[in-house]
């Protein structure tokens, strides 16, 4: 088992289902202590598992949800496969008042097979449950999804989005890592992953230092969340998390927004168009290049461009806004089909 010497950051004392500014603000994880308590969602979860599936019945739609299940060996572990073909699990259309059968049917097994449902988009899903287990972010405009399922472990990874993830039932553990201790985290595959997102290759039950040295640097920067039902984490974007779902039933909700506007794309759109064009030059020209990413992108001030008349700064303008952006898109896509 891993030691990890640093806590995330509580916030005791503030208003339930309101999150203060300066944690929206904030470059470090938080943990809202008791943030949700009052949410009937909650409330129904820490009177028992029947009751918290019940709760979410009342709203569900009988939409099809994509429900995960993994062979009880596993111990919860959401995964590659052995030789990394492809996955330790099935993944399959269900309905989520099965999902919800299932898991109450194994909830005392001392190990059971791992039953899990991620990232649901919850006005579709489950509509009117934020009414009545508001996280009073609306101005955000988040995406809200819901997580449920039993025990279960999923690998480290990051989301560009911010995310504000209530712990509803159950207790969960976050292990989380600053996005500068990518090179200490040994990801495997961009672009075949158990979530379609990249993870760490490392067992954090079992870490092997031998085959992965330099992990023990990124848990020298780590930070451990728990949070019991009512608790929430705010997580900024680009931080590295490996879940840990503790109890035999459980639900988490996260509400996801990003802080620039939609129209300038995804990030990694750009990190997969360098691919293409720089990740192979030689390394001189990489280096060159590499100036010009942090003079024009990542350390540019506007003040670097104040010898051009504004009129004709064009791309260069700040903020960028959503007709240049469209230019830009444009430009690039004519270029991409040569």
């Amino acid at each position: 088992m891993l030691t990890i010497n640093h806590k995330v950051k509580e916030i005791h004392h503030c208003q339930p289902g309101n999150i203060p500014e300066f944690v929206l603000s904030s470059t470090e994880p938080m943990i809202l202590k008791n943030f949700g308590s009052n949410w009937p969602a909650v409330i129904a979860g820490k009177t028992s598992p029947q009751l918290a599936a019940d709760y979410l019945r009342k709203f569900y739609t009988n939409a099809p949800i994509t429900a995960y299940y993994g062979e009880p060996k596993n111990n919860g572990r959401v995964f590659y496969n052995e030789n990394m073909t492809g996955f330790n699990f099935n993944s399959s259309k269900a309905n989520l008042n099965q999902v919800l059968d299932k898991l109450l049917e194994h909830v005392n097994d001392p190990q059971p097979p791992t039953m899990y449902v991620g990232s649901t988009e919850i006005n579709h899903c489950l509509p009117g449950y934020n009414e009545e287990n508001n996280a009073s972010i609306d101005h955000l405009k988040p995406l809200t999804s819901i997580w449920l399922g039993n025990k279960s472990k999923i690998a480290a990874h990051f989301d560009f989005p911010n995310n504000l993830a209530c712990c509803v039932v159950g207790s969960r553990k976050f292990t989380l890592f600053p996005p500068e201790q990518l090179e200490n985290l040994y990801v495997g595959p961009m672009e075949f992953s158990p979530g379609g997102q990249e993870i760490s290759l490392v067992d954090f039950d079992h870490p092997d230092f031998v085959k992965y040295p330099k992990f023990k640097q990124a848990l020298a920067s780590a930070q451990v969340a728990e949070l019991d039902a009512g608790d929430a984490l705010f997580l900024p974007s680009m931080w590295w998390h490996h879940v840990e779902s503790l109890t035999a039933f459980n639900v988490l909700v996260t509400h996801w927004w990003r802080d620039s506007p939609a129209f300038m794309g995804r990030p990694n759109n750009a990190l997969m168009l360098a691919m293409l064009s720089l990740k192979d030059l030689p390394l001189a020209q990489r280096k060159a290049w590499q100036a010009q990413f942090n003079y024009y992108i990542f350390e540019h001030d506007q003040e670097d461009f104040s010898h051009i008349p504004t009129a004709a700064q064009g791309r260069l303008s700040k903020p960028l806004d959503e007709l240049l952006a469209k230019q830009i898109r444009a430009d690039l896509l004519n270029k991409l089909k040569r």
